[in-house]
């Protein structure tokens, strides 16, 4: 996925701006990038953070930054910002998109005397098709407007102009941006959890499609929201850090409802409840208080070294990553009956492995409760797994194994409740090795988030969603 931040100060800003994309690192693992305006001066800086942090390779670049407005970016896909020079003037943008048809945009542009400089993986730099269709419009506005008209996927940006940041949020809102405010100084961000350290106060939530440019002193509307949203449900059940919100909906607060929902009507007999660190400790804690168990850390995350488990390229390495960094604590585990919150099962390698250690650390028992319905739909909008086949999916593995074929019956699958969703599930727990296995309903999801449903895109779950 990615995150971004962007500030602009009555006064120099590169410290905020540092610590403030800083606080979006858990959104993106690839490419990290800054950039600063100074007297119509752009200064950037683009790194590799595959096998760092943020801080430790940004912080001896700080000295060569220098104004009063800057914007960054963490990523997990293409090098970024990039600082662009059209008709319509100079300015630098960062992106956190997916665009899905950028083969065909690419043949287009380049009929049309457009040319592209930065290629990595043998395609262009998405968020330079970005710019380059950005450069088509007669102004700014008009140059993202003709991004939303043309980009297949979901695309918000922040652009960096002299003594302003332009914020514009996808087209459905699929992702989010929320300006905070302090005397003399307001920000953009896709993590409200940047906020507070820094001293902002949230100030306003950017509509679905639309444009605000944003100076110290205020926010200026350049283009209205438009009437439809799509949020990602998956920004409250795994992507966001717990005290950040949406919509004015916090993320651990839904985590635990839904868990909270969950252990009041189950009828799990365990001994005690816990969590897959980090993303299922709030769902945990919610349904220890609703199935009135204690809630215990029968399994620990080692934080000091080991990053997040898709960190790494290949599969094989992730899996030795996720491995690594949980430590089961086998005298609470032994001989006991425990009940596991995560967040998804994707592939369910990691899982599988997690089980396995659960009972080598000698529990009787191990119940597993996730708090989103299965993943039977690969997600077409943010990158939420690099998953290059649906049988990827352990949902679509099962249902081949059930039907002949990978997408057949895939609504009656996904429908809570109905004997192909029951077999399915029943299947998993079994690949597994799970004593039991349920998942969240796509209705508890939607009530714990507490948006209507039709503002939220659960395309993962049930394949619904606006284009």
């Amino acid at each position: 996925m990615g995150g971004f931040f962007g500030v602009t100060k009555k006064e120099d800003c590169v410290s905020e701006l540092f610590y403030g994309v800083d606080y979006n690192s858990h959104l993106g693992t690839k490419r990290a990038g800054i950039a600063t305006i100074n007297n119509k001066i752009f200064t950037r800086s683009i790194h590799n953070i595959e096998n760092s942090y943020f801080r430790t390779k940004f912080e001896r670049d700080l000295k060569d930054f220098s104004g009063n407005c800057g914007i960054g970016v963490i990523s997990d896909t293409d090098a970024q910002p990039i600082i662009v020079n059209c008709h319509l003037g100079k300015f630098a943008i960062v992106t956190v998109a997916r665009i899905n048809n950028i083969n065909e945009l690419e043949k287009e542009l380049l009929a049309k005397g457009h040319h592209f400089c930065e290629h990595s993986y043998d395609i262009i730099n998405p968020t330079e098709m970005i710019a380059a269709l950005i450069s088509e419009g007669k102004d700014i506005v008009s140059g993202i407007e003709n991004v939303y008209q043309r980009v297949k996927g979901s695309c918000s940006m922040l652009l960096l102009l002299d003594g302003c940041i332009i914020a514009a949020r996808d087209r459905l809102g699929r992702t989010p941006i929320m300006i905070g405010k302090k005397e003399g100084s307001r920000a953009a961000t896709s993590e409200t959890c940047a906020f507070p350290n820094l001293g902002y106060e949230i100030e306003y939530n950017v509509g679905p499609g639309e444009i605000v440019e944003i100076t110290p002193d205020g926010i200026k509307q350049l283009k209205k929201p438009g009437d439809k949203m799509q949020i990602c449900a998956f920004l409250w059940t795994y992507y966001g850090y717990p005290p950040c919100e949406y919509e004015g909906r916090n993320v651990d607060m839904m985590r635990y409802q839904s868990g909270l929902n969950m252990g009041k009507e189950d009828d799990a007999d365990v001994d005690f409840v816990s969590a897959i660190p980090d993303s299922g400790i709030g769902m945990a804690l919610g349904y220890a208080q609703g199935k009135q168990v204690p809630y215990m850390r029968g399994i620990t995350k080692y934080t000091p070294t080991w990053p997040r488990s898709f960190t790494p390229s290949t599969q094989e390495r992730r899996e030795l990553v996720a491995k690594m960094k949980l430590i089961p604590n086998a005298t609470l585990l032994r001989d006991k009956k425990v009940l596991f919150c995560d967040d998804s099962i994707v592939r369910g390698t990691q899982l599988r492995d997690n089980v396995q250690d659960m009972f080598d650390s000698g529990a009787k028992e191990v119940h597993m409760r996730i708090s989103c319905p299965p993943l039977i739909y690969p997600c077409k909008f943010l990158n939420f797994t690099a998953s290059k086949s649906d049988l990827e999916l352990i949902t679509r593995r099962v249902i081949e194994e059930l039907e002949g074929q990978h997408d057949k019956n895939l609504e009656a699958y996904s429908t809570t409740g109905s004997p192909e969703y029951e077999r399915m599930v029943e299947r998993i727990r079994e690949i597994l090795k799970i004593t039991s296995l349920k998942f969240s309903s796509i209705e508890n999801v939607v009530e714990s988030i507490g948006l209507p449903k039709c503002n939220i895109c659960t395309h993962c779950f049930d394949g619904s969603s606006y284009e």
